[in-house]
């Protein structure tokens, strides 16, 4: 009888370790699991701490969710700021000769222009803008005023997302004073104020004073310090550039056509719009692929397959702006509402390739 109770509590003991480890994944929590025997309220203890976790976890992940924008500039700049300390730290050092202006500006506004430059690269909607404009088949849309009207209003919010990175550049630059300060004891307007009626060894020692030189006393005095007056013109940048960003915001909501809940909608549809748009994209790109090679390695006939038309696809890839009197919220949504019924779209045993389609659906999903 002794036997068969202490088998009894074994098992039941058993039961609960294995439980509790299927329920953590953590290694050492299973360690801890089979050396200790944990009680039916342990148990619950670890399963609601568990719980709690996950719950954390999940509202960081809806936080990060809302404020993508901000936490993404964020991040843009934070990293641009490493960046400039490790050039200035490692990577800068001043000749202290003739060449400190050309060395130091361009240390100051190369990387800004690149910085710039990669703004637009990485930015989808520069290639769904670009992307077929020249061709002749559109070469017509491109001349009329509507259609340069439409590409400024795209392009400016656009030029707005690719300078955070390089005025933060400068901006950083300017606060650290290293690039100026290089730059501007090169600078002949600044030999001008500094050295007048002195002579060459003034401009010598000019050169020489981002190398820890200093100035002669005769003109020590009467200088002010290069680096203060690069930490001014950095403060008045960023400065400007938050007044700037304030302004330009509030004419734009001001001038939005729609209130500040619908343009919440509006931006929640466009990016579930964008997530399911490359779902139903894979898949119908595998479903074509598959039935394309198929016929090509069993030499068997093509079943009948829907698939967008060239015309279909070039009228859900312009960029959209919204129009008051139209209440749509993308190219797919106004192409659903006006254009499905009289679309070619669909046209069984349409001869579309695999490469066409691909390349299609690659442009599409890129400006999305």
């Amino acid at each position: 009888m002794k036997s068969c109770f202490c088998a009894s509590l074994h098992h039941h003991h058993q039961q609960k370790l294995k439980a509790l480890q299927a329920s953590l994944s953590c290694g050492s929590c299973r360690t801890l699991v089979s050396l200790f025997s944990i009680s039916d309220r342990d148990f619950a203890l670890l399963e609601v701490r568990r719980d709690r976790k996950m719950n954390r976890l999940q509202k960081a992940m809806d936080f990060c969710m809302r404020h993508q924008t901000i936490l993404g500039y964020s991040i843009v700049s934070l990293l641009t700021v490493a960046s400039e300390q490790i050039f200035s730290s490692v990577v800068f050092q001043c000749p202290c000769n003739s060449g400190n202006l050309l060395y130091g500006l361009s240390f100051l506004l190369v990387p800004a222009f690149v910085l710039f430059l990669l703004g637009f690269m990485v930015n989808a909607r520069t290639w769904r803008l670009l992307t077929g404009k020249c061709s002749q088949e559109n070469h017509s849309d491109c001349s009329t005023w509507e259609a340069c009207a439409h590409f400024c209003q795209v392009l400016v919010p656009m030029t707005a997302k690719a300078s955070v990175a390089p005025l933060t550049w400068i901006a950083v630059a300017l606060l650290g004073a290293n690039f100026y300060e290089c730059a501007a004891s090169g600078s002949s307007l600044l030999e001008r104020f500094f050295c007048k009626d002195t002579g060459a060894d003034c401009r010598n020692q000019l050169l020489k004073v981002p190398c820890g030189k200093e100035l002669s006393a005769e003109i020590s005095s009467g200088r002010l310090s290069l680096q203060a007056q690069s930490q001014l013109i950095g403060w008045f940048l960023i400065a400007s550039i938050t007044t700037v960003a304030l302004i330009s915001t509030c004419v734009r909501h001001c001038c939005s056509p729609v209130s500040y809940l619908q343009l919440k909608f509006w931006k929640i549809y466009s990016k579930k719009e964008q997530e399911l748009f490359e779902i139903k994209a894979k898949e119908h790109a595998t479903k074509l692929a598959e039935r394309n090679t198929t016929c090509f390695f069993e030499t068997t006939d093509p079943e009948p397959f829907c698939t967008p038309s060239n015309e279909d696809w070039q009228k859900i890839s312009n960029l959209y702006t919204f129009n008051s009197h139209e209440q749509y919220y993308s190219m797919i949504h106004k192409y659903v509402n006006t254009n499905r019924g009289s679309s070619a779209k669909f046209k069984e045993g349409q001869n579309l390739t695999v490469l066409e389609f691909v390349d299609e659906a690659q442009t599409s999903i890129s400006g999305l």
